[in-house]
């Protein structure tokens, strides 16, 4: 086994607290993920059900297990040690989700990266997670080939898809041969309780991304509680959605929760609402996942009621605040609610949810989910009073871990300092919790805008921008201002037959005072084409905001 050294992971007095729910506590010790999630189904008799419904095609768990089989194989034989880091750079396809299960079955460590990320990025965090091998896409493999030259831990390179001779001109490997060549019997290696299972990258937002370590047992802890409390997923269930398994929310979403409870899942390569609605009629979507984004898509989407969704049982969203219009609208067009909760890639996935409540509460993500425990605390670190906007800490299944923190880079230990105090986990989060325990996000503590005392959640604005016929889409970001601290200002996307001017500002100040308080009133703003965004659709605030100086 790859010996990790002691100094990648911070000191045992930094780590969070973490807790494991009673009824969870059968857990084993000796853990594979990929026994766990795949060869666990097929030994309990499931082999034959479904497993991944792409395109056209079924593959069923007995199939999938094969496939990772095959490919875990060529891992080992090409030098795959447990505990070594092989990355990801993938869109949504079987073989993304092949190679998930092939590298954790052989015991190493899966390392998704953004697709978005430039050669810098690649080659920081290849160098940082020291990767073995990195599995790519042919298609996202131009930034990787850039990055190559950088790359001190000499890295191999396997490319999905492609021209095979050009792929191995390049000094590549073809994941096509290797899943060929190996062979389809292949044995776990187990993994015990606090050895690394996943390795997940933060997206960057205060310089390079910064790697987030969950050991194997807390990620099969956390798959569990969410699974039986949020998604309920099981044999027959069919989850579908856009959120790329190349990123750590839909890492967990589409390689955890679904194989935990034998059910299947849809893959899309990319979100668009023709397509996603077409998924949900042909593979008989039970629960759809996404972000509010995604649902705002689906509801213009002039031919939705042209497609059958009786199939859903479940609407889930997270990663952004959804807001009660959208949901109120998504209720009158389905008859089915959103169910909204929040998460974290430093806590692997979802720590509350509205499916805690009998029904969903409108702008509230939910109560915490069990084993959670929550608090909202004053920058003094004492508990807020109900209603009250603070800062969220918790503990839970998994929590803070940055990898290598004893590096030059300084922001590492301070970040860990910083995200763990006394065990608590600083989740970053501007909240508050109501009398009944349901917590209301405000914003990222980041995006907080702070003028002159008071303190404004963007989305809340950018909610009531988006009410006005004029605008398509609205950011809001706090802009430096010498007498009031901060001022906010909006960046909108007008709808086409609609002129932003002087006169127009003035006149959707004046609508806005009917939706929102006057100190929260944009006072500047700029007029855009499009506004910055994830591939799921997530609003880039950072991209809004000047540069510091």
């Amino acid at each position: 086994m790859s010996k990790i050294p002691e100094n990648y992971l911070p000191p045992k007095d930094m780590w969070p607290e973490y807790l494991v729910p009673e009824e969870f506590a059968d857990t084993p010790t000796d853990l594979n993920l990929a026994d766990f999630l795949v060869d666990r189904h097929v030994r309990e008799g499931r082999g034959d059900n479904p497993a991944i419904k792409f395109m056209d095609k079924t593959i069923t768990y007995a199939q999938l297990q094969q496939q990772v089989n095959k490919f875990g194989n060529s891992l080992k034989d090409a030098g795959v040690e447990p505990q070594d880091r092989v990355g990801i750079r993938l869109v949504n396809s079987p073989q993304a989700v092949v190679t998930v299960f092939a590298i954790e079955k052989v015991g190493a460590i899966p390392v998704p990266t953004s697709p978005l990320w430039s050669a810098e990025e690649v080659a920081f965090v290849a160098n940082d997670s020291e990767m073995k091998f990195f599995v790519v896409n042919a298609p996202l493999v131009e930034q990787v080939e850039k990055a190559k030259p950088n790359l001190k831990h000499g890295t191999k390179v396997i490319v999905i898809g492609g021209n095979p001779d050009e792929v191995k001109a390049a000094g590549n490997m073809v994941f096509e041969e290797m899943l060929e060549a190996g062979s389809p019997d292949l044995e776990p290696t187990m993994l015990k309780a606090n050895d690394i299972g996943i390795m997940l990258y933060t997206s960057g937002t205060t310089g390079m991304p910064k790697g987030c370590v969950h050991f194997v047992r807390s990620a099969v802890i956390e798959a569990r509680i969410v699974n039986k409390y949020v998604y309920k997923m099981k044999p027959g269930d069919v989850l579908g959605g856009a959120a790329p398994v190349s990123f750590a929310a839909g890492f967990g979403t589409f390689t955890l929760l679904p194989f935990e409870g034998g059910a299947a899942i849809s893959l899309i390569p990319k979100f668009s609402p023709p397509d996603m609605m077409d998924l949900i009629q042909k593979h008989k979507i039970t629960i759809l996942t996404g972000l509010p984004t995604a649902y705002r898509a689906l509801m213009k989407f002039p031919a939705f009621k042209d497609y059958d969704v009786s199939s859903v049982r479940l609407y889930t969203s997270g990663g952004d605040a959804l807001g009660a219009e959208t949901l109120k609208g998504w209720q009158e067009l389905t008859g089915k609610p959103i169910w909204e909760g929040l998460g974290g890639t430093e806590m692997l996935h979802l720590v509350t949810s509205n499916t805690m409540n009998s029904e969903p509460v409108p702008d509230s993500i939910g109560k915490p989910l069990p084993g959670v425990q929550v608090r909202v605390i004053d920058e003094s670190g004492n508990d807020c009073k109900p209603n009250e906007v603070g800062s969220m800490i918790l503990k839970g299944a998994s929590g803070t871990l940055y990898w290598k923190p004893y590096t030059d880079d300084e922001r590492l230990l301070k970040s860990q300092k910083k995200g763990v105090v006394k065990g608590w986990n600083q989740m970053g989060d501007a909240v508050f919790m109501k009398e009944d325990g349901n917590i209301c996000f405000v914003s990222r503590e980041d995006d907080m805008i702070k003028s002159s005392g008071y303190r404004i959640g963007p989305a809340e604005v950018e909610e009531a921008l988006e009410k006005h016929p004029a605008i398509a889409e609205a950011g809001v970001v706090g802009i430096p201002d010498p007498d009031k601290g901060q001022i906010t200002k909006a960046f909108v996307v007008l709808k086409e037959g609609y002129e932003g001017n002087d006169e127009f500002f003035e006149e959707l100040k004046g609508f806005l005072k009917e939706h929102i308080a006057v100190y929260k009133l944009p006072r500047a703003i700029e007029y855009r084409e499009s506004l910055p965004r994830t591939p799921t659709g997530k609003l880039l605030r950072r991209h809004l905001r000047p540069p510091k100086k």
